[in-house]
């Protein structure tokens, strides 16, 4: 998508165009995830720490390809010092997930009247062989769960954050991890210009929104938009967008933000243009976004701190005359998220994040620039570590 958008085609044409690619780049391989595996067991041996528990969360797909969803029945997996795996889950649900599962493990099963973080307790200190044991947990499980395996563990069960833990795994992609996402940022941009050439006035944002579904399937995603920002006007100030749909105009502002899933890995591209026409501030305000973004981008250095890249950018847009700091009109948020099977986890680029910038790290760049009761221009892209230093995934857009 360009500065200025033209329109022409419709939704139906662009859909005819695209052909999938689900199968240009391989999904994780069983062997991939045994290596995840054998890692984090390495860290919580070195730590002294006797096992870490993963909720149905993303990192339990990460670790073992099985694919659950949180609810108020507890699914889990406990991955010990040693490399073992123990599944966690209701006995009704046992044979679906023994039919899922990619790793070996053992299964500890519960009926509906039992607790089962009773149970999960008994077994962490058969795992110890001690009186006591320290459990990492990870940190997007729900409190009912924390909170009964400390009752159920008492003085003899510790528990710590396995945030640190699963952080060093998952924020550093292999290269078949940068060649999944990579394949996922070029289908989506590829539905992005589609979507710039659908537009005519008139159209509304939520058949914009279907059409970004619609595609999204139809060139191979695991599904639809995992998330379909579409915004014209004056909406397109706010970040998140509006709760009201929108219909195009002339000279409008148009912002898509949109991604899906391939095996797994997420995209996340934002196009911002002007429908037709645009002022002359339109054009001065994208041109600043731009370079805010390739500031961004040089700044994105091996070993230098993740809030490089933010600082850099608003360098550039207070010397514009914008901000300073998050002051609108200007940039009111970090200039960008890492990315992977979650489409936000770390490192987040933001102010006082020291975290060194390593090979393997991916992360967005999109210090948008907010007018309220505007407009607004974000153009996002993600960036990859290499060892040689910083590569986009898709090239940023040009007026």
């Amino acid at each position: 998508m360009s500065m200025i958008i033209t329109g022409g085609s419709s939704a139906e044409q662009e859909l005819a165009k695209i052909a999938s690619q689900r199968d240009v780049v391989p999904a994780i391989t069983q062997t991939e995830r045994e290596g995840r595996v054998a890692k984090v067991a390495g860290l919580l041996a070195e730590q002294s720490i006797d096992a870490l528990y993963i909720d149905a969360t993303t990192s339990m797909d990460y670790f073992t390809g099985l694919r659950l969803h949180q609810s108020e029945r507890l699914h889990g997996v406990i991955i010990t010092d040693k490399g073992d795996l123990t599944y966690v889950c209701p006995a009704f649900e046992e044979p679906k997930v023994r039919g899922d599962v990619s790793l070996d493990g053992d299964f500890l099963v519960w009926e509906e009247e039992q607790s089962p973080t009773a149970l999960i307790a008994e077994r962490l200190k058969a795992v110890s062989g001690r009186g006591s044991v320290k459990l990492a947990v990870d940190e997007l499980t729900p409190f009912f769960t924390v909170d009964g395996l400390m009752k159920a563990g008492g003085n003899s069960l510790e528990i710590v954050n396995a945030a640190p833990l699963i952080a060093s795994c998952r924020m550093y992609k292999s290269a078949a991890e940068i060649a999944l996402i990579k394949q996922a940022m070029a289908m989506t941009l590829q539905i992005q210009h589609a979507a710039a050439r659908i537009m005519v006035e008139g159209i509304d944002t939520r058949d914009v929104q279907a059409f970004l579904d619609a595609a999204h399937i139809k060139i191979g995603m695991d599904g639809p938009s995992t998330f379909k920002i579409v915004l014209f006007g004056e909406p397109t100030a706010y970040p998140h967008g509006v709760s009201y749909p929108q219909q195009l105009k002339q000279g409008d502002s148009v912002l898509v933000d949109t991604g899906a899933t391939l095996h797994g890995y997420h995209s996340d591209i934002t196009r911002t243009g002007f429908f037709r026409e645009a002022t002359e501030l339109q054009k001065e305000v994208w041109e600043l976004e731009a370079a805010m973004q390739q500031a961004a981008f040089a700044a994105s250095q091996l070993g230098g701190p993740c809030s490089a890249p933010d600082t850099a950018a608003r360098k550039v847009l207070t010397a514009g005359g914008y901000g300073p700091g998050y002051k609108l009109p200007g940039t009111p948020h970090r200039a960008g998220h890492g990315i992977g099977m979650d489409v936000h986890e770390g490192p987040y680029i933001v102010k006082d994040n020291d975290l060194p910038l390593a090979s393997g790290m991916c992360f967005s760049i999109e210090p948008m620039i907010c007018r309220y009761g505007e407009f607004g221009v974000r153009l996002e892209d993600h960036v990859y570590m290499t060892d040689d230093g910083p590569a986009w995934f898709t090239q940023p857009a040009t007026p």
